[in-house]
């Protein structure tokens, strides 16, 4: 019955997107998971600002005195060459939002601590994996992408390439560098795209992306919280964490209203 009730959420629930909105499901969610949580180096000096920056996506241009404004009087949120992640997007009827070091209120993150071993055997120094983090300002920021019209399907590759004047995505992304920390296996399932029990909620958005919902639950006196991807009708995937733990991962294809038929394997 838990697993039919949320389906019939995803199957009844409003569209993710207005009727203007030229982007599917699917396009929605290649964005999510090509952007989320990358890195890119910064090109030009990106100001702090509580209004996301706009970015022209017509000419790939921005107005630099606009921005230089903003830096004056809010200051930096990252000089050029500094390390920047994107920590949210959000796609909207015309723009894509882009929030870099957690937004205007941001502050340091967990990769600002993460290291990596620089010898052979695990025996060598450690470098940390993001070797502006001491030097970065401690807040963020957000761009807006700006398409003048209803967005239209559009890869995170072109997205990337587009923002070149003012970000270098040219470098080892967060799924690369940080999954050398982890065991083969996580590797594996992040590299593919799926999820396996034992991993955490970061490792889990870094194969997957954010869930399309999520709830929670006390069974037995354990916090149990469902991550649920995919829309209906098709494929639901279902990952249940136990604290920041996954211990069941569950596929189910769900027709049209809340019929569910098991996949076949």
């Amino acid at each position: 019955m838990r697993a039919f009730a949320c389906i019939a959420v995803v199957a009844l629930s409003a569209p993710l997107a207005p009727a203007a909105d030229k982007l599917s499901f699917e396009d929605r969610i290649e964005l999510t998971r090509g952007l989320m949580a990358e890195y890119a180096n910064a090109k030009i000096l990106l100001p702090r600002s509580k209004k996301a920056l706009e970015f022209d996506a017509t000419t790939a241009t921005f107005d630099k005195k606009a921005w230089l404004l903003i830096a004056k009087e809010n200051g930096p949120a990252a000089r050029t060459g500094d390390t920047v992640q994107i920590t949210k997007i959000d796609l909207e009827a015309d723009r894509i939002v882009l929030q870099l070091n957690g937004g205007y209120k941001g502050g340091r993150h967990w990769y600002d601590s993460v290291q990596m071993g620089g010898g052979m055997g695990g025996g060598g120094n450690t470098v940390p994996i993001n070797p502006n983090s001491d030097v970065n300002a401690p807040g963020g920021t957000s761009i807006a992408i700006v398409f003048h019209g209803p967005l239209e399907p559009i890869k995170a590759a072109a997205i990337k390439k587009l923002l070149a004047a003012v970000l270098d995505f040219d470098r080892h992304s967060v799924t690369e560098v940080y999954s050398q920390t982890l065991p083969p296996e996580v590797q594996k399932a992040i590299q593919d795209k799926h999820v396996i029990e034992g991993m955490n909620h970061e490792q889990v958005i870094m194969a997957m992306g954010r869930p399309v919902y999520h709830m929670r639950e006390t069974k037995d006196g354990m916090e149990l919280e469902d991550w649920i991807y995919g829309q209906a009708p098709g494929k639901i995937t279902f990952i249940t964490f136990n604290g920041d733990k996954v211990i069941k991962v569950k596929d189910d294809f769900a027709g049209l209203g809340t019929q569910v038929d098991p996949i076949k394997k």
